[in-house]
């Protein structure tokens, strides 16, 4: 409902704005001319991350250091530390990297996006930037109407970079005929009073415009032509960056445990960032000043003091809570836990995010497939009356199958459409977006057999609700005969679930290995099939048993046999994606 009222509200404002100072077109041009620019490099470096950046990302990431520099690096190379913020989020969900070097990432992000302030107030406002903005549109252009991705890429990077240089251009321009009519200095705050009031419309306009570094080009284009002091735009600097922390907090909303205790971890490290800005804006201001003269910045150059009061409260920042990366981690794994109530039949892992990158679309989708498999071992076990506990423990499983009492009543149908068949169905769905984004071949081709692994675990419920039909009428029957057939189907398919559960959830094991203990299981389900259909015949020439039954208990043992070959086959792919990962 807010959003329906702001975006006309907006509008409203804007056009009233025109109207009443024809002066503002020119520096809401290009506002909104640079953060185009950061659109156009966001879907520029988007290009590049179908398997380059993760690699780099997963091999960066091995302790707090690397992350921090992972982070910093990659926020000045990209100028955006919401698409560093969002991937790394995308990455933490999907269990790729802990939570600890997610924080480490958000941590050095902070710090590479104050590289932006130093080139809009060392560069940005004292050359002709226009000038240097129309060969990369040119470029850019160029390169973008290839037909090549890469080329693609580069082009939108291009472009982003000359409609940055044309915003900063516009800004500075719009301010300078702005000063003319209009006095915003006059408006200006003194005292604490000012530092909380301009941080908290810093904190509004990043929130506003979701890029902190499109407020300090405002804030910087501003203190430039004087129309903000340099006291007030310390204040909205230290606002900017605690409005970017409300990015990745949207960003967080949709994603699943992990990713919201990395946006919370993001908002509580720039809250705090911010409160020690605040609280100790005179000293910052006096070693701003004592750097300055160390670093040859003029007292007059406000612009560039701006840029290091602004690098020096977010290193000051990570300087402060980096020792303790370890307990905010865990401080966070407490704050945010799993819902009592949350629904397992539910997707836990397919989130907008996870869309950011191929491979973070891939481990989403394998991870919601274990899931399904998971729901599907359970919905089997309790077809063939063994309890999950009992699988998942060392309990001797003849015992379980000899001794069964009762076969548990189950209706398949109502948890087929009600559980099995949503979730396989939040899998294709989620799979077909997945395929509409940038991808790789490699990518593409594991998602396809993802989805074919998923259709095999729904197809083994499916025959598992006709294996069940029989066991209800024979699986405890009075006659020996008839039960042993039976309690054999239900050993073979307990061992199954046990065998593979396992398997899945050590899937970190050697590759060779596990692929060894796929085709051994293969060979061992022939035999024991062709083993449970000679028992059968003994047992029909003997004349124990009815061929009325005989029918059935063959027509079960080709269920039993789809049954098993659907989650091998399920299982298999689900590890060899996962061995692909490492």
């Amino acid at each position: 409902m807010i959003k329906k009222i702001f975006f006309p509200v907006v509008l409203l404002l804007l056009g009233y704005g025109f109207w009443v100072s024809p002066d503002l077109k020119e520096t809401a041009a290009g506002i909104a001319l640079f953060l185009f620019g950061m659109l156009c490099l966001e879907e520029g470096f988007k290009t590049f991350t179908g398997g380059t950046l993760e690699s780099i990302l997963r091999r960066s990431t091995k302790n707090v250091w690397q992350s921090l520099s992972f982070g910093a690096i990659s926020t000045s190379l990209m100028q955006s530390s919401t698409l560093v913020s969002l991937i790394t989020i995308s990455f933490v969900s999907a269990e790729m990297i802990s939570l600890a070097a997610g924080i480490g990432i958000v941590m050095g992000a902070n710090i590479g996006s104050t590289t932006g302030a130093w080139l809009i107030a060392g560069l940005g406002l004292k050359v002709d930037i226009a000038s240097y903005a129309m060969p990369a549109l040119i470029f850019g252009v160029i390169f973008l109407l290839q037909k090549s991705k890469v080329y693609k890429g580069v082009g939108s990077v291009l472009l982003g970079i000359g409609f940055l240089f044309l915003g900063i251009h516009f800004m500075k321009s719009g301010f300078e005929a702005f000063q003319s009519s209009f006095d915003l200095a006059s408006f200006a705050v003194s005292g604490m009073a000012g530092v909380l009031l301009f941080t908290l419309i810093g904190t509004v306009i990043t929130a506003i415009m979701q890029s902190s570094h499109a407020t300090l080009l405002i804030i910087i284009a501003a203190l430039a032509t004087g129309q903000v002091t340099y006291e007030n735009a310390l204040a909205l600097a230290i606002g900017a960056n605690l409005g970017s922390a409300i990015t990745t907090a949207i960003g967080g909303m949709a994603a699943n445990l992990d990713g919201k205790r990395l946006a919370l971890a993001h908002v509580i490290f720039n809250v705090i960032t911010a409160i020690v800005a605040v609280v100790f804006i005179s000293e910052f201001i006096f070693v701003v000043d004592a750097l300055g003269n160390i670093l040859n910045i003029s007292d007059q150059n406000y612009l560039l003091k701006l840029a290091l009061f602004h690098t020096l409260f977010n290193v000051l920042g990570v300087i402060l809570l980096l020792p303790f990366i370890k307990q905010l981690e865990a401080l966070l794994v407490r704050l945010v836990q799993k819902s009592t109530h949350t629904n397992s039949d539910a997707p836990q892992y397919l989130y907008d995010n996870a869309l950011q990158t191929p491979q973070t679309a891939v481990l989403a989708v394998r991870r919601e497939i274990e899931h399904l498999f998971d729901n599907v071992c359970g919905l089997i076990a309790h077809g063939i009356s063994i309890r999950r506990s009992v699988l998942d423990s060392d309990e001797a499983l003849e015992t379980a199958v000899k001794y069964t009492s009762r076969i548990m009543p189950l209706d398949i149908d109502d948890v087929y459409e009600n559980k099995i068949k949503n979730l396989h169905s939040e899998i294709v769905g989620f799979i077909a977006q997945a395929h509409m984004q940038e991808s790789t071949q490699q990518a593409t081709e594991a998602l396809y057999a993802l989805r074919q692994a998923s259709r095999d675990l729904v197809e083994a419920v499916k025959d598992m609700k006709h294996l069940h039909k029989n066991l209800s009428r024979y699986g405890l029957s009075q006659q020996l005969a008839t039960r042993e057939p039976y309690d054999a189907m239900r050993l073979h398919l307990a061992q199954l679930l046990r065998t593979l559960h396992r398997l899945v959830k050590s899937s970190d094991d050697d590759p060779e290995m596990l692929r060894q203990v796929i085709a051994n299981l293969r060979v061992s389900i022939q035999t024991s099939g062709t083993q449970l259909i000679d028992n059968v015949d003994h047992l029909l020439h003997a004349h124990l048993i009815r061929p009325e039954v005989v029918t059935s208990m063959m027509n079960d043992e080709t269920y039993m046999m789809d049954i098993t070959h659907n989650l091998i086959d399920a299982v298999e792919v689900m590890l060899s994606e996962a061995t692909s990962e490492q």
